[in-house]
């Protein structure tokens, strides 16, 4: 089979070197973008006066007709033609004739695969904003649920400090306001167009690069040719943004499958998102947390591949850079898959709040509201921190916590105790009390809500 640009060839490769060069078996992918790049160039070559209005109609028939194929599942790619390029191309001048080699005029199929990914991030970008959002909304409404709901805080997961609930969760909805916040404004990096930028150089014909942008969508185009072709630092920063994304969801991963074990019982997944065991009929394991958790390393690995692909690569275009896509297309269906489950996971758990309630008061994390109850009445912190530490310890020694230790103990470590220290040492009450800006008192955490809500409105 003759290659599209076999004319200065007079060998041809056998065909296990054509599949080991050939992209099509992935960027087939790409099938609604290269259309959508080509309608706009088309147009573009006739409004220049480069092709006649008839040629244009007829090209841009055949495409619709190749384009409606696809979605119909009709089409059948070659790794012959190597490309998802070559590929319509030839489906084109198969369909309507040599006027379908009109359509290469005035591009490379370097800029035009880098048109093809930016077009596909860009849309896949803003569905992936939209899931956030979802998961986030899944934060605020189980939040607000949760307000007044106790739960242990960790540091060095080690019991610390209690605090509420909704504030432990909302945590990872500031992570993912981050997150978004990355995504949005990667699109202004995004949202270029490489088309007509040729193979490295620009072109001799009189193109409009300024229309096709527009015709796509695009704010703008790269002003520089060899960068408009060898620039994959959109596709990095997209899976840098999605590495972090990644890693906020593994992190909550990973305490949902803490919190749905036996030794903690905070919260029961729903049976949708969990699965048993094939010999001990009584499990009920957290599979998709642990997907999502393990799938972090997929999307880890494709960011570190792509940055050690481009690290040594000449301008402007080389084979190399080929390997760009799968990594980005597999980042893309992980993230938002991730994001959905995620999202589910939330809406649908069961939270045990006497559980929650009562870890509460079986630790000693009420220990700091003791220091600080000395500290506002005088006592120099340090002074206070070693006072409580000795507490801590006598109640170690006699198998109690804070709440149980008589009154007489507490003057004895220090006259400034009074009764009030057993109102003070409730969980609820160190909770409450917790009312500094962005604290876990239950007040800043309805605000929070009330802020969180907000966010979501305004995007």
């Amino acid at each position: 089979m003759t290659k599209l640009w076999g004319g200065r060839f007079t060998k041809s490769a056998e065909e296990w070197v054509d599949a080991f060069g050939a992209s099509i078996p992935f960027d087939q992918e790409l099938v609604e973008e290269d259309i959508e790049g080509s309608l706009a160039h088309v147009k573009m070559l006739a409004a220049c006066n480069i092709i006649t209005e008839e040629e244009a109609e007829t090209i841009k028939n055949g495409l619709e007709k190749i384009l409606q194929k696809s979605k119909n599942g009709s089409l059948e790619y070659s790794v012959q033609n190597e490309d998802i390029h070559l590929n319509i191309e030839k489906f084109l001048t198969d369909e309507i004739g040599p006027t379908g080699g009109k359509l290469h005029t005035g591009r490379s199929r370097n800029d035009q695969v880098a048109t093809d990914m930016h077009l596909y991030l860009r849309k896949h970008t803003k569905e992936i904003m939209e899931v956030i959002k979802q998961m986030q909304q899944a934060l605020i409404n189980q939040a607000e649920n949760h307000v007044e709901t106790l739960i242990p805080g960790y540091t060095h997961l080690q019991r610390a400090q209690p605090v509420s609930f909704a504030h432990h969760l909302l945590a990872y909805f500031w992570m993912l306001e981050r997150d978004y916040g990355r995504l949005e404004d990667s699109l202004k990096r995004l949202n270029i167009s490489p088309l007509g930028a040729g193979a490295l150089a620009g072109t001799t014909f009189p193109i409009d690069r300024g229309y096709t942008a527009e015709l796509l969508g695009f704010d703008g185009i790269y002003e520089n040719s060899l960068d408009a072709v060898s620039d994959r630092d959109f596709i990095l920063e997209f899976m840098s943004a999605s590495a972090m994304i990644m890693m906020h969801l593994s992190r909550l991963a990973e305490e949902f499958i803490l919190w749905s074990s036996q030794e903690f019982q905070f919260i029961e997944l729903d049976d949708t998102f969990a699965t048993g065991s094939s010999i001990m009929p009584q499990k009920k394991n957290p599979d998709m947390a642990e997907l999502i958790r393990g799938k972090t390393g997929r999307v880890y690995g494709s960011l570190v591949s792509l940055l050690t692909l481009l690290k040594g690569l000449p301008l402007a275009y080389n084979k190399d850079m080929q390997e760009d896509k799968e990594g980005m297309f597999d980042t893309v269906t992980t993230v938002k898959g991730s994001l959905k489950i995620f999202a589910g996971m939330i809406d649908t758990m069961s939270v045990n709040t006497e559980v929650m309630e009562k870890e509460t008061h079986s630790d000693f994390s009420n220990a700091t509201e003791l220091a600080d109850y000395l500290a506002s009445k005088g006592m120099p912190f340090r002074e206070a921190h070693e006072v409580v530490g000795k507490l801590v310890l006598q109640c170690i020694q006699k198998g109690i916590f804070l709440l149980d230790l008589p009154l007489a103990d507490y003057k004895e470590a220090s006259s400034l105790f009074e009764e009030d220290i057993f109102e003070v040492l409730k969980p609820s009450t160190v909770v409450a009390r917790r009312n500094s800006a962005g604290g876990t008192g239950f007040e800043q955490v309805k605000k929070a809500i009330v802020l969180g809500k907000k966010k979501l409105e305004e995007k």
